[in-house]
């Protein structure tokens, strides 16, 4: 099967002359060239890669299904001890309103191919930057009017021949940036094949590329499963959100190995020169948490600095995360709910259980978002919304509460990843070559 999708890519890339899983033509009606993008890319952030199997879209139907756990295995695995504090918020008394939510259309001038991130620029109150996986990191008005512009080109330093899942992931400004114009990006180099954690400064309303300070950098053994996100804690410190290294199935045991960065999301120290690991963290290492396949989108609750992340799955679940010092998610002994490795009487002691999971009868590869703290939706706030990139679903979950997610909206958009506006609204970034703002119908 890994054959077929690679040279399936490899045509897609040659007659398009884009790098076919992330780029694409703009989708004037869409259902068409989305339906053939789920087909070959559905290792997309992760999913369906390796020994997994290709797994067809979804047909809409009217109805409006909500994602239903699996059954746990037996003993039913026991959740590991929280590490840290955390916040024990009030359940909600609000309830989203099931299937009628929709997509409009917001930032107009973001019409870019590979749209990957998005951040309000810090100070500016009007512009933000979205990030796109081929190197180019675009200044945009934030109030719809206006053209784009280049706010730094970082595609020179990308590996030359970028895999499915490799290019410019992320980017993340300093909480000081007002003071010290610094920004930090993600990004995966060749030569050898590696993840990047750099830093650089913004000089005149864009980034002086020869500012580049290398912090960190990862060893890649493939072309899947890096990761990307980065973002600032309410402690001050970054979180870099790293994959288990590819191929499918963990092959080399990386997600329960911590002497290993990979299959983790690591906090660090970045006030400096270079970076250290906090003292505070659970490990004495870098690495916050564990246990995590290819965490694709996390971000922290901004009413209680919770972080939530979704975490790509292999061939049967998707999982939404509470993440928490120490914790131990699991990969590759658990998938979702279920054993894996081995597949099935598995040693499930210490392991921390998702908040949510569906099948791959819902989609393939889950893309996390944001708890909804906005003004225009309020039976949404306290929610945490994400949603698929195969079949375009949103669902949200009460962050309080174990009850089942609630299914938002079926759009059918190729969605990439989730941004937050400073008013706390949402941003959908899709693969149509289009950014949405989410909203109830």
């Amino acid at each position: 099967m890994t054959d077929l999708i690679r040279r399936l890519g490899e045509s897609w890339r040659r007659f398009w002359a884009l790098p076919w899983r992330w780029k694409g033509p703009t989708l004037a009606g869409g259902a068409t060239l989305v339906a053939l993008i789920v087909v070959v890319a559905v290792d997309i952030a992760g999913g369906g890669s390796g020994d997994e199997g290709l797994v067809q879209r979804p047909t809409a139907t009217a109805e409006t299904p909500t994602p239903t756990p699996a059954p746990s295995p037996t003993p039913a695995p026991t959740p590991a001890p929280t590490l840290a504090p955390t916040s024990t918020p009030t359940s909600p008394a609000n309830t989203p309103v099931v299937g009628e939510y929709t997509l409009v259309e917001a930032l107009p001038s973001a019409t870019f191919g590979g749209m990957l991130g998005f951040a309000p620029i810090p100070g500016s109150g009007s512009e933000g930057v979205v990030v796109t996986q081929g190197g180019v990191i675009w200044r945009v008005p934030l109030s719809g009017s206006g053209p784009a512009a280049v706010y730094g080109d970082l595609s020179g330093l990308l590996i030359g021949d970028p895999g499915f899942e490799e290019g410019l992931l992320g980017l993340a400004f300093s909480p000081g940036f007002q003071s010290d114009g610094r920004v930090y990006v993600y990004y995966t180099a060749g030569g050898p094949r590696r993840s990047v954690l750099s830093r650089f400064q913004v000089v005149g309303g864009a980034i002086d590329l020869g500012s580049e300070a290398v912090l960190l950098e990862v060893p890649q053994p493939f072309e899947n499963h890096n990761g990307g996100q980065i973002a600032f804690g309410p402690d001050g410190y970054l979180y870099v959100a790293l994959g288990d290294g590819g191929s499918g199935g963990d092959p080399n045991g990386n997600g329960q190995n911590l002497s290993t960065l990979l299959g983790s999301i690591l906090r660090l120290d970045v006030s400096g020169a270079g970076y250290t690991a906090p003292p505070s963290n659970p490990f004495g290492s870098e690495i916050y948490a564990y246990g995590l396949r290819n965490p694709w989108r996390f971000s922290f609750d901004r009413a209680n600095g919770d972080l939530w992340a979704a975490d790509v799955g292999q061939n049967k679940w998707e999982e939404v995360d509470r993440i928490v010092a120490g914790g131990n998610y699991g990969w590759n002994v658990m998938e979702g709910f279920e054993c894996f490795e081995p597949p099935s009487n598995c040693d499930t002691d210490g392991l921390r259980l998702p908040r949510a999971v569906y099948g791959h009868d819902l989609g393939c590869s889950v893309t996390g978002g944001y708890v909804y703290r906005g003004a225009s939706m309020p039976e949404l706030d306290g929610w945490y919304v994400y949603g698929d990139f195969c079949s375009g679903r949103i669902w949200a979950v009460n962050t309080a509460d174990s009850s089942p997610a609630v299914l938002l909206a079926d759009t059918g958009l190729p969605i990439a990843s989730f941004g937050e506006l400073p008013d706390g609204e949402l941003l959908v970034l899709t693969f149509a070559n289009a950014v949405y703002r989410l909203a109830l119908n």
